[in-house]
């Protein structure tokens, strides 16, 4: 007959095990704690991380749900610790229950940062792509800090996730319950220009579809009755167009826009930078944003000028897949 799994362990771990056991069905959890990190240690020296990994998951758990908060925390912790030490990639089961223990943590207990930081490292390991954490990782944290109502961390994590869907139906839900009318094209317009920013076009338009389509504020487009949101709709097509002269021509047609918000004109010459091949501005560049650009068409892009003639002949016009469509500016 087959020994079982239980008595195939070493005497020493078994007999933790035991006590381990008996420490937590008499409600001892700071006893329970100790044993945890006692069978840490001694599965990290053997090596054995498969075990180990489900014995964290396990402990935390438990120990999250009889509301010990603290020693719940440290077990994740030493979770994510394994997760490194036996390079373990990123996969969305173990992506799926480290956000699940992180849900429980609550926010007041500090270890919960530090969960999070060490978490998001492990996530980015040899992903160069990923170097703030992987995008699956903070959209599962992007979702838990929005049902906690927590916005301004929940758009940080959406920012580095891929989830533009559910960043736009999280956006319409703030701007309706904490924004103003006024602001209804403000709200995307900065999370648009910051995703371009990351190089992350597919999700920017993607949240943009959303939003304006989700808002009830605003009207079926495009073109839309608000300017910003055609600056943006351009703006989409002409990154994907990469003819920098439509680019110069959209930004100069759209500066009371752009003069809106101070960050615009920095997350704009940094768009150009990605996508047109624009060189960052220098120190004292006294034209600007468009200046720069200007410069950088009459330097070395002269034969897109002639090719983008037509682009640079519309001034309340701009043409896209062929179509010429108005500008609401």
């Amino acid at each position: 007959m087959a020994e079982s799994s239980q008595s195939k362990k070493p005497h020493g771990v078994q007999r933790v095990l035991g006590k381990l056991d008996s420490s937590v069905k008499n409600g001892n959890y700071y006893e329970a704690h100790q044993m945890y990190r006692t069978l840490y240690f001694r599965y990290l020296t053997q090596k054995k991380y498969g075990e180990l990994l489900e014995l964290l998951f396990d402990g935390a758990k438990l120990l999250l749900q009889h509301d010990q908060q603290t020693s719940g925390a440290d077990l994740a912790i030493l979770l994510v610790d394994v997760l490194v030490k036996s390079e373990t990639e990123p996969s969305d089961f173990h992506i799926s229950r480290l956000a699940q223990l992180f849900s429980m943590v609550s926010p007041e207990v500090a270890e919960r940062e530090v969960f999070l930081g060490s978490a998001l490292r492990w996530s980015s390991h040899d992903h160069a792509q990923f170097t703030n954490g992987h995008p699956s990782l903070h959209q599962a944290i992007a979702q838990i800090f929005w049902r906690e109502k927590n916005f301004v961390l929940a758009r940080y994590h959406f920012l580095h996730s891929r989830d533009g869907t559910g960043f736009a139906t999280m956006l319409v839900e703030l701007h309706r319950t904490r924004g103003f009318a006024t602001e209804v094209d403000l709200f995307i317009a900065q999370v648009v220009l910051q995703y371009l920013c990351l190089q992350n076009k597919h999700t920017a338009n993607v949240a943009f579809q959303s939003y304006t389509t989700q808002h009830p504020a605003i009207a079926k487009g495009p073109p839309y009755i608000l300017p910003l949101l055609n600056f943006i709709f351009f703006l989409l097509k002409t990154v994907e167009s990469g003819k920098l002269a439509a680019f110069t021509v959209l930004c100069e047609q759209y500066q009371p826009c752009i003069k809106r918000d101070p960050s615009y004109p920095q997350y704009l010459d940094k768009i150009a930078q990605i996508f047109f091949g624009v060189p960052p501005p220098r120190q004292h560049n006294s034209g600007g944003l468009l200046g720069n650009i200007l410069q950088s068409l009459v330097n070395g892009l002269g034969d897109n000028l002639c090719s983008d003639e037509e682009d640079l002949g519309m001034p309340v016009h701009l043409q896209i897949d062929g179509d010429y469509v108005g500008l609401n500016i």
